[in-house]
């Protein structure tokens, strides 16, 4: 007789970056078996702009799922689950057939100001706030969708269906059309106080409420994945898919964030920082979500260019050494400016500004420059251009009541040792970080190892994203950058009404 089969003990998190897209097997209770890792092309085709080609994503999921399967020494038998996430509020747009209609708008696209103005017209701003958790800015889907109805009227024609980055890749696993519970909630759709889609929030939009598939929680199961999905990507057919989670959020569950005083500062494409709270506190200058564990709440903010303008900055001035990754090259030459960049200052505003400060008409600016300076100048004002974009949302969050007492450090952004050391000295805070970058891909994995029920226990994860070095602040940079982080908020206030006269 043969031996038989091994239960599953294998979970997948899949996460579709603005960067990349990363998946990450885990076999229970804590391995990490493979990773694999795709680049993602960003597209701004115009001042402000943001989007993906949602093809791609698919593409580069397809890829990494192959390559898992092929990877785990039981194949696709092993598997229990798998849970996808991502960017968000990324709007992706599909006509009745499935097909896509246009590049997704991304979470971080800042051509809506206008539409933003008009709502504002239209509604009591702190009546929305209560009931929708999140104030009117550029982030709202309706905002992005006026926008389509206004400069794209036979796409916006054509709209049968409005979801995220993560409900497009589930869509493609199982043939499902669904919601995560974040994007609902960040995109304005949903009512704080039961919690549903709320037909008359869609349809600031202009779409009518069918339009906006149905809500599901991020650790129930949404779908499986259907024979099609099974022949292209390798995963066995029936495999269930869990609902889904905001890279963010996923990054916050895999690093621990669950008690007050705990702050992540995530550094992807974009920068996050999320902290937990028991209760909503919706605030305008920030985001709201759900927290993964549930019961719980995200309070977060959101920087809308933090690894893309390194990539974008990286790509113009290159490295000394063409051997050598720029980013790698470009860091060892900002390791030797001092604190403060030779008076270099950069406003990190290359997408508009998200959080804290709402302006899709803010734009990226170098000032200080002399010709004495060099690439090791900019890299480096950039760094601490996002640093203090970090301490900006600290302030706020203090304000609010959320004093951070311990901050936490994670995705690709946090292996750079100069950057971190800078954020550090910035906010005056030690900074742990995590020895696993991967954060957002592992919080989605453990999202599917609570689903399958090889876990109960959400706090598990921390076997995946052990901590790693703690880096200490400088005291001899303290006075240096609290200067310049004065000047950072000075040089916004005093270029606000520049950036607004185009």
């Amino acid at each position: 007789m043969s031996a038989p089969a091994a239960s599953p003990d294998t979970v997948i998190g899949l996460d579709i970056g603005t960067t990349s897209t990363i998946g990450i097997a885990v076999r229970m209770p804590g391995e990490i078996v493979h990773v694999a890792s795709r680049p993602v092309s960003l597209s701004s085709p115009h001042p402000g702009w943001a989007e993906e080609d949602p093809a791609e994503w698919w593409a580069n999921s397809v890829a990494g799922l192959r390559e898992i399967v092929a990877a785990l020494p039981g194949g696709g038998a092993s598997l229990a689950g798998l849970c996808v996430t991502g960017m968000l509020p990324a709007v992706v747009l599909l006509d009745a057939a499935g097909n896509v209609l246009r590049p997704s708008i991304q979470q971080s696209d800042g051509r809506v100001g206008a539409e933003v103005e008009a709502l504002k017209a239209e509604l009591d701003e702190a009546a929305f706030l209560a009931r929708a958790g999140n104030g009117v800015n550029q982030q709202l889907v309706a905002a992005k969708l006026r926008w389509i109805a206004r400069h794209e009227p036979d796409v916006f024609a054509r709209i049968a269906t409005v979801f995220g980055s993560y409900d497009y890749v589930n869509f493609r696993l199982t043939g499902r059309r669904a919601v995560e519970q974040n994007w609902a909630l960040e995109a304005g759709f949903t009512d704080l106080s039961d919690h549903r889609i709320a037909a008359d929030l869609v349809a600031l939009a202009g779409i009518p409420r069918g339009a906006v598939p149905d809500r599901t929680v991020t650790h129930e199961m949404m779908g499986r994945v259907s024979a099609e999905a099974a022949a292209e990507t390798g995963l066995p057919e029936g495999l269930p898919v869990f609902g889904g989670a905001a890279d963010h959020i996923a990054s916050a569950l895999a690093a621990g964030i669950a008690a007050p005083g705990d702050v992540l500062l995530k550094f992807g494409g974009a920068g996050d920082i999320v902290v937990a709270t028991a209760e909503a506190t919706p605030d305008p200058r920030l985001y709201l979500d759900y927290h993964l564990v549930p019961g719980l709440y995200a309070p977060n903010g959101c920087m809308a260019a933090s690894g893309s303008a390194l990539n974008w900055l990286a790509g113009l001035i290159g490295a000394e050494d063409g051997e050598e990754r720029p980013h790698v090259a470009l860091d060892r030459l900002a390791g030797a400016v001092p604190a403060g960049s030779d008076g270099v200052l950069c406003l990190p505003y290359f997408l508009g500004e998200k959080t804290p400060i709402h302006d899709p008409l803010a734009r990226g600016t170098f000032t200080g420059l002399s010709l004495g300076h060099g690439k090791g100048h900019l890299w480096r004002a950039l760094l601490e251009a996002v640093a203090y974009g970090f301490r900006h949302h600290l302030d706020v969050l203090t304000e609010m009541g959320h004093r951070p007492s311990r901050v936490f450090a994670s995705d690709g952004g946090s292996k750079s040792r100069v950057w971190m050391q800078i954020v550090a000295d910035v906010v005056g805070l030690p900074v742990r970080l995590l020895d696993n970058p991967h954060g957002s891909s592992v919080g989605a994995a453990w999202v599917a190892a609570i689903g399958s029920g090889l876990s109960s226990d959400w706090s598990g994860v921390s076997a995946l994203a052990r901590h790693g070095d703690l880096i200490e602040p400088d005291p001899a940079n303290r006075a240096v950058y609290d200067r310049g982080y004065a000047r950072y908020r000075t040089a916004y206030e005093a270029l606000k009404p520049v950036f607004a006269m185009d």
